[in-house]
């Protein structure tokens, strides 16, 4: 227990440094790490996971898509199975935004388990801030097209946790009333 406790808070200061100059898209510009934090919390609350290795990859999760950090850092730092996670429910930012969001959709079906659940988490907490505290520039077609599009992704995650997937469609249901969908 202690030694899980140790490589969760490890991953945190990790990711805190990797995320350290960056800020989130929304209404707040609210310090990026909050979001794997969210992610993460999610994972622990709502769906009652107590596995180290996909809290710690949970915590972890953007910062290769989103930082400068290589795959072999994180492999050093906390080994393959949690590397494995993190590039599993990473994108490759070198393809255009809309070929990471088709293939997002494409790929959710033949996912892991774990990396099921992560992405479940993250599609949860992005759901959030996107009707509590929407990114500044984004139009409300913009919004409406992501939330839409968060659907089509967890379609291809069903069938991996119930409280997470409830927890989903009530966010889903949120969005859509407040965004007018």
């Amino acid at each position: 227990m202690n030694e899980s406790i140790g490589l969760l808070l490890k991953a945190l200061r990790f990711s805190a440094e990797k995320h350290s100059d960056q800020r989130r898209k929304d209404s707040k510009s609210s310090p990026y790490i909050n979001h794997p934090i969210q992610v993460a919390e999610t994972l622990w609350t709502i769906g009652e996971v107590r596995d180290t290795t996909l809290l710690v990859a949970s915590v972890l999760h953007d910062t290769i898509e989103d930082t400068g950090t290589q795959p072999e850092e994180i492999r050093a730092e906390f080994g393959e199975e949690v590397l494995g996670l993190v590039l599993e429910v990473s994108d490759d930012k070198s393809l255009p935004r809309q070929t990471r969001k088709r293939l997002q959709v494409e790929t959710a079906p033949h996912k892991t388990h774990n990396a099921k659940l992560l992405a479940l988490a993250d599609k949860i907490c992005n759901l959030r801030d996107l009707i509590h505290s929407p990114p500044r520039r984004w139009s409300l077609a913009r919004r409406q097209e992501y939330l839409l599009w968060t659907e089509e992704v967890v379609a291809g995650l069903r069938g991996v946790h119930e409280k997470l997937e409830r927890c989903y469609d009530d966010c889903l249901a949120e969005g859509k009333r407040s965004l007018g969908i």
